[in-house]
């Protein structure tokens, strides 16, 4: 599919980096003297950050684009469409952020159809950018970077995290508790957006989330970032572990790297509300069945 071009003449994977390059470096500037804005539950606070990286981003978007829809965390109305659309996170892991814990990041995405075709994220300390574009491959810093070769869970790098659901959270400290100590260590990270970035650089070998939103996963969801090092998601994974187990009571969406298959589940279908499935991002083989392809 060829990209559309923005009024400027620049194309969308140039403008999409233009975005990502000026959200990070306000966010580094912000970075270790965060001003809280909001609370929107337990757990999940707002910063003044998190309004200015978005403002930077949606006039870049709108200037280039003024005829896409635009589905943005912070804004006050959400738009969605099966044309072209952009989806943004400003800022994900706002409460690392907002505690001077170095680890949060940014996310864009263009949909087409309801499907990524393009994504980006960055962790702005670190200077990391993850880029791809359908079919094209994924890339950090210039760099092709595909999923680990780890086989089993034993020899697994592990990460997870809560989310502001209690329910979903405790079953994650329930799956948690199941595996261990079957996997090398665990981790929890508190950005979504990295999380998937990490298993797609091999950083980590499993990711798990069960209490996501359009913002958090479009970008990986199915595309973009993370499906181009992964190559494949499945729905419904039979159970072949506990960690299969577990998981499927949400029921899953299984990433893997050896499986071939679609997003889970369609971004349309995520639009109007956090997402009710358990991602489970992993290098492993043998992930699930059932391919949408």
């Amino acid at each position: 599919m060829e990209l559309p071009h923005g009024t400027s003449g620049e194309s969308a994977a140039d403008v999409a980096m233009r975005c990502a390059e000026s959200a990070s470096a306000l966010i580094r500037q912000g970075y270790g003297q965060a001003s809280l804005a909001g609370v929107k539950g337990r757990g999940n606070v707002v910063t003044e950050t998190d309004f200015a990286a978005e403002h930077i981003v949606l006039s870049i978007l709108r200037e280039e684009f003024p005829g896409h829809a635009i589905l943005s965390e912070e804004s006050e109305s959400t738009t969605r469409s099966d044309a072209w659309m952009w989806v943004v996170d400003p800022l994900d892991g706002t409460k690392n952020f907002s505690r001077a814990i170095p680890h949060f990041g940014f996310n864009l995405a263009l949909c087409h159809a309801g499907q990524p075709v393009l994504g980006v994220t960055t962790h702005p300390l670190l200077g990391d950018t993850y880029f791809a574009v359908k079919d094209e491959g994924c890339f950090c810093n210039g760099r092709r970077i595909a999923v680990s070769d780890c086989r089993t869970l034993a020899e697994a790098v592990v990460a997870i995290d809560m989310g502001y659901d209690a329910e979903r959270g405790a079953r994650q400290l329930e799956l948690a508790q199941a595996v261990w100590p079957g996997m090398q260590s665990l981790r929890i990270s508190g950005s979504a957006a990295l999380g998937f970035a990490y298993v797609a650089s091999a950083r980590w070998d499993i990711y798990i989330h069960s209490d996501l939103q359009p913002w958090d996963i479009a970008p990986a969801s199915s595309s973009c970032v993370k499906r181009e090092a992964w190559s494949a998601t499945a729905r419904a994974p039979k159970p072949r572990s506990t960690l299969a187990k577990l998981s499927r009571r949400a029921p899953p969406c299984t990433m893997t790297s050896r499986l071939k298959a679609p997003a889970c589940p369609g971004l349309e279908s995520q639009t109007a509300g956090r997402t009710r499935d358990t991602l489970v991002a992993t290098s492993l083989p043998g992930g699930g069945n059932d391919s949408h392809l």
